[in-house]
């Protein structure tokens, strides 16, 4: 699992930058056409989900439960947010997918390590 943490870690941290990018975007649409909608502000959530999330996976590759129960809170936030207020961005379904696979993936780890 050590490297499925580096590997998601290193992942999450370049889709925030991209994720950052088409929130400030759809935000920017969100506003000009006065829909009412909050699927850019939702994007930048997911989006520091993902770097906060991607920093500590780094970091807690090699240890313990902790980082674990980090891993599954924060991507858990980011899936949350990005499913239920995605609105008519769509592409925020997809990140927020990504953070779903992680936080499965961590509360795999979790299991595992009390094995």
């Amino acid at each position: 699992m050590k490297t499925w943490k580096l590997v998601s870690g290193i992942v999450s941290i370049v889709l925030c930058i991209f994720v950052s990018f088409q929130s400030c975007a759809a935000g920017l649409g969100n506003a000009l056409s006065a829909n009412g909608e909050v699927s850019g502000s939702a994007g930048i959530i997911v989006s520091i989900m993902l770097l906060a999330a991607g920093i500590v996976s780094i970091a807690s590759r090699k240890g313990g439960k902790g980082g674990s129960i980090a891993l599954i809170v924060l991507y858990g936030i980011g899936a949350l947010c990005g499913y239920t207020m995605a609105g008519s961005y769509s592409d925020l379904i997809i990140w927020a997918s990504w953070c779903l696979i992680c936080a499965v993936l961590a509360i795999v780890s979790l299991v595992k390590s009390n094995k």
